[in-house]
């Protein structure tokens, strides 16, 4: 049994019928959430009863609930899921009618605000390599692993939309899947060792080693580094010393902690002035950039 079964049968929205009941509206924007409901087992008892049933969750799929809590549907308690099946482990949060008869997974959306908004707030931009304008009106923010091939492909879109749309402003922050690809960690010191002392080389480097992925290998991964930082104009001195400098691999793990906060679990994932897409093509980048083009006012700062 593999994690990704249970992301997969957690992800399914489940009901008992095929019609939830209409659920009363949220009173007032503060309307309290999360707050602690009154205990009850049983409807604890009667969800995992459920769900162990609906996916044929045996004796060694260990199923752990938190304490119900008032969500901001006065109709639905919100309640916390933990799974582990040997090693492995998933969580979710769960929604069940407070009569015990409706259950649902997902994230509740509140209208009322930029649903957005809280996604931009966890992105931190400063000190990252970027081009394009600050003050954009498009922001694509992409977390990349150099080994990874998708991220190649996603480089040639990029490269080739970066012309047309000038006034879009593509910021790179490091997410290097380590422990599937070897050489990601050593690609991410070198890229972020090429940023700090020339903002402008990072990216020339960034070129090097997606155009020459295939020829890098975990035995040749510092040879090629050292080679493409020499191609890309860099003191080789400074750029050896930096590369041994823990306090550079800290800064990676900063920004892979902010990746893993937003739930990030695939490369690459970018995110459109805050909408996510998981190794998005050519046609759904333009398409969104050409949508936030138009539905901003011209001279509008970019959110961040």
């Amino acid at each position: 049994m593999r994690i990704g079964y249970l992301l997969l049968a957690l992800s399914i929205p489940v009901a008992t019928e095929a019609q939830t009941p209409p659920l009363a509206p949220r009173s007032s924007p503060s309307a309290p959430h999360a707050t602690a409901a009154q205990p009850s087992p049983e409807i604890q008892a009667k969800v995992e009863n459920y769900l162990r049933h609906l996916y044929a969750w045996g004796p060694t799929f260990h199923v752990k609930f938190g304490p119900l809590k008032e969500s901001p549907i006065p109709s639905l308690y919100e309640l916390d899921m933990e799974i582990s099946f040997g090693d492995q482990s998933d969580s979710a949060v769960l929604f069940v009618s407070k009569d015990a008869r409706y259950l649902l997974r997902g994230d509740l959306q509140d209208m009322t605000v930029d649903p957005l908004a809280a996604i931009r707030a966890q992105i931190r931009l400063e000190d990252n390599p970027s081009k394009g304008p600050a003050n954009a009106r498009v922001n694509i923010v992409e977390f990349g692993d150099f080994q990874c091939p998708s991220c190649k492909a996603l480089h040639e879109v990029l490269r080739e939309l970066e012309p047309r749309y000038p006034q879009v402003r593509i910021v790179f922050k490091d997410f290097p899947l380590a422990q599937i690809h070897p050489w990601a960690m050593t690609g991410a010191i070198a890229g972020r060792c090429a940023y700090q002392q020339d903002h402008a080389a990072f990216w020339k480097l960034f070129d090097y080693i997606y155009d020459n992925q295939e020829l890098i290998s975990p035995e040749n991964v510092w040879e090629k580094m050292l080679d493409f930082a020499g191609q890309a104009g860099l003191d080789s001195q400074v750029f050896r010393a930096c590369m041994v400098d823990p306090g550079i691999k800290e800064i990676i793990n900063q920004s892979v902690r902010e990746g893993t906060q937003l739930k990030i679990a695939n490369t690459p994932t970018v995110f459109v002035n805050g909408r996510r897409y998981i190794a998005p093509d050519r046609e759904t980048l333009e398409e969104v950039i050409q949508y936030e083009l138009a539905a901003q006012p011209p001279g509008a700062r970019g959110p961040n």
